[in-house]
C-alpha cells in the first residue's frame, strides 16, 4: 500500500527535528562517498523551469524521484512559486511506498538544511533570528530554525508589505514570538546572530552588505532563482567559514561562491562540505545551500517513517 503524506503530516517541530537529523546521516554519508547525489534535469520554457530529481540512500533502502515546476509569474496570480510530488521506492522491492507533496517537502527539507547547518555553526545560545523574504520558505526557516535554537524574537523584511503582515500575523499566531517588520534590509540583520535569506531574486547585485553582519554571527543563504542570483555580498564569503552542502554543487549552481571564486576573494578549498563540519567553527560563518536530490530522498524517508 502506497502511503499519501500531505503537508499537515510534515508538520511540526518532533517531524522536523528527525528531517533534520536524517539530513546529517545522509550529508555524512555523501561525504565520505557512501552515497552520491546525481545533479537535477532542468528544462527551461521561458521564466518558467520544469526540474526532475532523483537519488537513493543505500542506508535507509530507499530512493525517490521528485517532479517540480517553478513558475515565478504564479505569486502574483496567487499561486504558489512551485508545485511538485516525490515519489518514495523500497530499493529491496522496487515498491513505491509514499507519494509526498513535492512544494511542502521542498520547503520543509530546505529549511532543515538550513536547521542543520545553525545547529553546527551558530552559537547555542543565540535568541533572535532574522529573515529577508517573506514567502512559504521564509516560514520554513522560522519552523526549522526555532527547532535547534531557543529563538525569542524574530525581525523580518520584505519588499512585499501585504505579505510581511501575513508572515508577521502567522510567527505570532503559530509560533507565539515578537516579530519585528523591518523597513530595510540593513535593520533587519544588524547585530542578528542568526541571518537566513530566502528571497526569489534573480539580481547580481547582493541584498545584505558584508559589513552589515555582526561578527559571529550565522547566516544561512538559500534564495536566488538562478546560478547567478545573488543574496549575501560575496566579500562576506571572504571573511567566513563558508559551508555549502557539496563542494562541486555550490560551484555550479551557488551565485555568491561563483561570484567569490570569480573574483579571487575565496579558492575552492575554503567551501567545507556540511557533513565534514563536526566541531562549531569559530567567528562568523556563512551556509550556502542550492538544494540537492539527495536532500529529498532523506526527508522523503524520514517523514515516511514518522507517518507510520
Amino acid at each position: 500500500m502506497t502511503t499519501t503524506v500531505t503537508a499537515a503530516r510534515m508538520s511540526g517541530p518532533k517531524r522536523m527535528l528527525r528531517v533534520v537529523d536524517a539530513l546529517a546521516e545522509v550529508f555524512a554519508d555523501l561525504a565520505a562517498g557512501a552515497t552520491r547525489s546525481p545533479s537535477r534535469t532542468v528544462v527551461e520554457h521561458g521564466d518558467s523551469q520544469l526540474l526532475a530529481g532523483t537519488a537513493v540512500w543505500e542506508r535507509r533502502g530507499v530512493g525517490s524521484v521528485k517532479i517540480t515546476t517553478l513558475t515565478p509569474d504564479n505569486p502574483a496570480r496567487g499561486l504558489p512559486l512551485i508545485h511538485g510530488v516525490v515519489v518514495l521506492t523500497d530499493l529491496v522491492t522496487g515498491r513505491i511506498t509514499a507519494l509526498l507533496d513535492g512544494a511542502e517537502l521542498t520547503a520543509v527539507r530546505t529549511g532543515a538544511v538550513a536547521a542543520l547547518a545553525t545547529r553546527v555553526c551558530a552559537d547555542p545560545g543565540a535568541d533572535e533570528l532574522s529573515l529577508v523574504g517573506a514567502g512559504v520558505q521564509a516560514r520554513a526557516l522560522v519552523n526549522a530554525v526555532s527547532a535547534v535554537r531557543p529563538i525569542r524574537t524574530v525581525r523580518v523584511f520584505s519588499r512585499t508589505p501585504a505579505r510581511t503582515g501575513e508572515f508577521a500575523s502567522w510567527v505570532r499566531e503559530s509560533h507565539g514570538l515578537p516579530v519585528s517588520v523591518c523597513a530595510s534590509v540593513r535593520d533587519a540583520v544588524v547585530d542578528s546572530p542568526i541571518i537566513c535569506t530566502a528571497t526569489s531574486t534573480s539580481g547580481s547585485e547582493p541584498l545584505v552588505a558584508a559589513d552589515w553582519v555582526a561578527r559571529g554571527a550565522h547566516v544561512n543563504v538559500i534564495g536566488g532563482t538562478h546560478e547567478d542570483a545573488v543574496e549575501v555580498d560575496p566579500a562576506l564569503l571572504a571573511a567566513a567559514f563558508v559551508v555549502v552542502e557539496e563542494r562541486a554543487a555550490a560551484v555550479e549552481d551557488a551565485g555568491e561562491v561563483r561570484a567569490a571564486l570569480a573574483r579571487g576573494l575565496i579558492t575552492e578549498a575554503d567551501l567545507h562540505d556540511l557533513g565534514t563540519v563536526t566541531d562549531r567553527p569559530v567567528g562568523t560563518t556563512v551556509f550556502r545551500g542550492v538544494g540537492m536530490a539527495i536532500e529529498d530522498t532523506a526527508a522523503a524517508a524520514a517523514l515516511y517513517e514518522a507517518s507510520g
